[in-house]
């Protein structure tokens, strides 16, 4: 409470200094007006009496620029240090009319009779250059860079900080010089612009050059290697350089491979992002898709004090999701995994980045019910991210006892004990293979899907189905990188496959914003959500794109192989089964709506799917598994009626 009375009191001290040195500068400018207009002599102050006349306009002045600078305009609440146009037209605009206020009222008592017409109009401009001046005196102590262009100091980039170029749209680039002039621990020096617009280039830009168009970045990039010292200056895209600027992916890979870094201003779904303001682009952000980005203020309303548990917390997706909760201030955050490695790479990652962050590691098989029971017992979540999944689909064919064990016992182990131990909200990660699933895994993710609908829980439960992501562990992309690093051959299944892509963060981003919206609907049933992935890429025109960015040339530098489908996969996927429907909740995100009534997999069905897999024989494991599904696609889950009256 004092520190607030305290805190108040200086702003009222801050405010009362802009007023008392407002008036005092158009007192000054009244002043310097009227010895404009009769000369600099001293004679006139006392032949004419001006001594009356200042105390008039300054006592007039002071009444009506507290009613029009700070009622109506509000000038002074501005902060000097950041003032902009619009404080200036503000400037304008109230000065002009308190001198035609004062002119009114010297009119009506004495006509003016005393008072030079022109010095109302000099005292007005006067008043504007002074008031504009205080502010640009407080600019330049907040602003070094400003004041050595000033005063003509001149700063080799080269020898205090890397230089860089902006590539984008100039308006872009304006704010961001802005924000570089302003900051004290700047990471680079900007020395060169590239815009579209051919008028711009040789003009200057808060200081900084535009040296050519983007359509010829690397002739351009030429011409900056003075300023550069002869170094290879990083390029900040202040816009996509492939969707947005018509780059072409060859072009990228030549300015990598010379060595110019690619970088990028931080993204909406970059919420964990610590450090340094510009972000390295990775090459899978590159690829096509159009990227999804919404306001985070929701998710901080859904997560902000609580304490949420993300099983699979070391996994691609899973390590991605605590990534975001922590840096959107959880209360506690339960990171459990069965993989030692990856628990600890996780756990010590957060450590570093949110080293108060309250959190436990929680080394834990969701296969174990007993375990999960007393690990949900002892961490009391309130919101469970469920991210625990076998997802490679070959090795999943190869193994399918693992999956039954993972994907559906182990959904239903954390389900029932989230029921048990009243956790107040459930979300589970899911797939676009579990559509119309031909591979294994995509079955097993199906039924998964069909445990939450469970009419004796009193939580809220939601699952979120999306497609591949890219970077993540054991994606194509990865792979790729991999091949190309080693000389290649890149291997692709088929000329036609093509399949949906998104980035690992832009995903977990939509995850959370479907849980936001089931969390704050009024029913307790499961809702369905589906992320719109875009376009389907094609795996061909992928891997070409990702030799390109590398800066060497497909089928010449790196030859590319089909493989083949594998067992499971599909030349297609898809978002939707034949009995579903979608309606959009939101950007990037829509509802599942079923057309008819689907059937739910009973805990009888699982347990004697359990013991299937137990017994560890493939073909019954994958027999009863796909008759199963079967059932329950269809809505004729056998038991299902006597299992929901048992519980």
């Amino acid at each position: 409470m004092r520190q607030r009375i305290f805190h108040r009191g200086v702003r009222g001290v801050t405010y009362l200094i802009k007023c008392i040195a407002h008036v005092g500068i158009v007192v000054v400018a009244f002043i310097a007006s009227y010895a404009l207009r009769r000369g600099l002599g001293p004679a006139w102050w006392f032949t004419d009496d001006l001594a009356p006349i200042i105390l008039a306009w300054g006592a007039v002045y002071g009444v009506l620029a507290g009613f029009y600078e700070l009622v109506l305009f509000k000038n002074e609440r501005s902060a000097w240090s950041y003032a902009s146009i619009q404080d200036v037209s503000k400037i304008v605009q109230s000065t002009a009319l308190t001198s035609l206020t004062f002119l009114a009222l010297i009119f009506i008592s004495n006509r003016g009779i005393p008072l030079p017409r022109s010095t109302l109009l000099l005292a007005w401009l006067l008043s504007i250059f002074g008031l504009i001046g205080i502010r640009i005196g407080a600019r330049l102590m907040v602003e070094r860079s400003a004041s050595a262009i000033l005063l003509g100091l001149k700063v080799n980039p080269s020898k205090q900080l890397p230089p860089i170029v902006l590539v984008g749209d100039p308006r872009l680039a304006a704010a961001y010089l802005k924000r570089h002039a302003a900051d004290d621990t700047p990471s680079h020096m900007p020395v060169a612009i590239m815009v579209r617009d051919p008028a711009l280039v040789r003009q200057i830009i808060h200081g900084v050059p535009v040296v050519g168009r983007f359509e010829e970045l690397e002739a351009a990039l030429q011409r900056t290697r003075t300023l550069t010292g002869n170094t290879n200056a990083a390029l900040l895209f202040l816009q996509d350089p492939i969707s947005d600027l018509n780059l072409e992916p060859e072009v990228l890979g030549r300015l990598r491979k010379a060595g110019h870094v690619l970088l990028r201003l931080p993204k909406p779904s970059d919420l964990a992002a610590r450090g340094d303001v510009l972000k390295e682009i990775a090459l899978e952000e590159l690829l096509p898709r159009e990227p999804v980005a919404l306001d985070p203020s929701r998710l901080r309303d859904l997560v902000l004090g609580k304490r949420l548990m993300v099983t699979g917390a070391g996994g691609s997706i899973g390590s991605e999701i605590c990534r975001q909760l922590a840096a959107l201030g959880v209360g506690h955050l339960s990171l459990l995994d069965q993989s030692e490695f990856l628990l600890f790479e996780i756990d010590r990652h957060l450590a570093g980045q949110h080293p108060d962050l309250s959190r436990t590691p929680v080394l834990c098989d969701v296969r174990d019910l007993a375990r999960v029971e007393s690990v949900l017992s002892e961490e009391r979540p309130d919101i469970i991210f469920h991210a625990a999944a076998l997802k490679h689909v070959t090795l999943v064919e190869l193994n399918p006892s693992e999956a039954v064990l993972t994907n559906i016992l182990g959904t239903w182990n954390v389900a029932s004990s989230a029921k048990k131990s009243g956790v107040g909200q459930l979300v589970l990660i899911s797939t676009d293979k579990a559509v119309d699933p031909t591979s294994f895994m995509g079955a097993t993710k199906r039924l998964a899907e069909s445990l939450l609908p469970d009419p004796t829980a009193r939580f809220r439960s939601c699952v979120v189905r999306f497609g591949n992501v890219l970077g993540s562990a054991g994606s194509v992309v990865p792979i790729f990188r991999q091949q190309i690093a080693k000389g290649g051959p890149v291997t692709v299944t088929h000329k036609d496959v093509t399949r949906y892509f998104m980035t690992i963060p832009e995903a977990v981003q939509l995850v959370l914003h479907a849980a936001a919206i089931s969390a704050a609907g009024s029913t307790t049933e499961t809702r369905k959500f589906v992320l719109d992935m875009g376009k389907p890429v094609s795996i061909l025109s992928l891997a070409r794109q990702l030799i390109e960015l590398s800066g060497l040339r497909p089928e010449i530098d790196i030859p590319i192989e089909f493989s083949g489908l594998k067992p499971g996969e599909k030349l297609t996927e898809e978002l939707l089964d034949s009995n579903e429907q979608t309606h959009p909740v939101d950007v990037g995100l829509s509802e599942i709506r079923l057309v008819r009534e689907s059937g739910r997999l009973s805990p009888s069905e699982v347990a004697r799917l359990a013991e299937a897999a137990r017994s560890r024989s493939s073909a019954d494991v994958r027999e009863h598994t796909m008759q199963v599904l079967q059932d329950v696609r269809q809505n004729a889950s056998r038991s299902h009626q006597n299992d929901v009256t048992a519980q």
